[in-house]
């Protein structure tokens, strides 16, 4: 009966004294936290900080940058400014709304296989299979094709389209703690495959699939903007960072700054979501424990 509460308590001296002492200690872990809670907090942030970036006034059009306008204008006369921070908003919620979702259904289908194995394992790792014989991008412009294009058909497509990798993942941390000692007292004691599975397996799996959640924000952010770009992910007049560069594209040569910052604001963004879940991952890594 006490086994269940003296692992709780150590999984919470692993949290709290081994791997938050080892992440603090990776400065680039730490410089990609700074870069993602920046980001945040400016996306948040932006009603406060900037005017609204729909407003548009033909007569400062295509402005360079300066103290009024810190990023330019556009070629509606658009701060560029309010429509990277809104445009952030846009970015950061289908990342996390898309990881949710993936991590939902990768998680559920992962637990299933792992903890029963035999034919359940078989069948859902075969349709894992299928899934991962195409290629993901191409597979979310064709399902993007039949479909209105809008904000929340682009973070649910992302989603279902990207589970497959945490499926493996938890899959893998099921079938090696199936036969532990805690999940063996678990069913003598009675418990029902649900409860050990949620309650006594998951917990102890989450470490790899929180560094597949981080880098995962990263690649939906990445997906998101190049659906953007080429017209079909979210639509103008809501700001989005790859929709900002078709502007950008049309306007080189002779308006720099309409590229170079939504582009550098992807650029900052995935870099702090990969560095972070790196920085993650050495930390959960028990082969580097001190």
């Amino acid at each position: 009966m006490n086994s269940i509460p003296i692992q709780e308590k150590s999984k919470s001296s692993f949290w709290r004294h081994i791997f938050w002492p080892r992440l603090r200690r990776n400065r680039m872990a730490m410089a990609g936290a700074g870069i993602v809670l920046t980001m945040a907090l400016l996306a948040l942030l932006a009603p406060f900080l900037v005017r609204d970036p729909g407003h548009i006034d033909v007569s400062l059009r295509l402005r360079p940058p300066s103290l009024s306008y810190p990023l330019g204008t556009d070629d509606l006369g658009r701060d560029v400014l309010a429509r990277i921070l809104y445009g952030g908003r846009i970015s950061l919620l289908v990342g996390f709304v898309a990881v949710g979702i993936a991590s939902t259904i990768g998680t559920v289908l992962g637990a299933l296989a792992g903890y029963y194995g035999r034919w359940v394992d078989g069948v859902i790792m075969r349709f894992v299979d299928i899934m991962l014989c195409f290629p993901s991008f191409f597979l979310i412009l064709a399902v993007v094709a039949f479909l209105e294009p809008s904000i929340w058909n682009i973070m649910a497509i992302i989603g279902l389209t990207g589970w497959m990798g945490v499926a493996r993942l938890v899959r893998a941390e099921f079938l090696s703690l199936r036969e532990r000692d805690f999940v063996l007292a678990a069913r003598a004691a009675g418990a029902r495959d649900r409860r050990i599975i949620f309650l006594h397996i998951l917990p102890n799996a989450l470490s790899p699939l929180l560094v597949s959640a981080t880098l995962g924000v990263a690649g939906a952010i990445l997906t998101e903007s190049a659906l953007s770009f080429l017209g079909i992910g979210v639509q103008p007049p809501t700001p989005s960072w790859g929709n900002m560069l078709i502007v950008g594209k049309q306007t080189l040569g002779s308006a720099w700054w309409l590229s170079a910052f939504p582009g550098l604001a992807i650029l900052l963004t995935v870099l702090g979501y990969n560095l972070l879940g790196e920085g993650i991952r050495d930390a959960l890594d028990p082969r580097l424990r001190e």
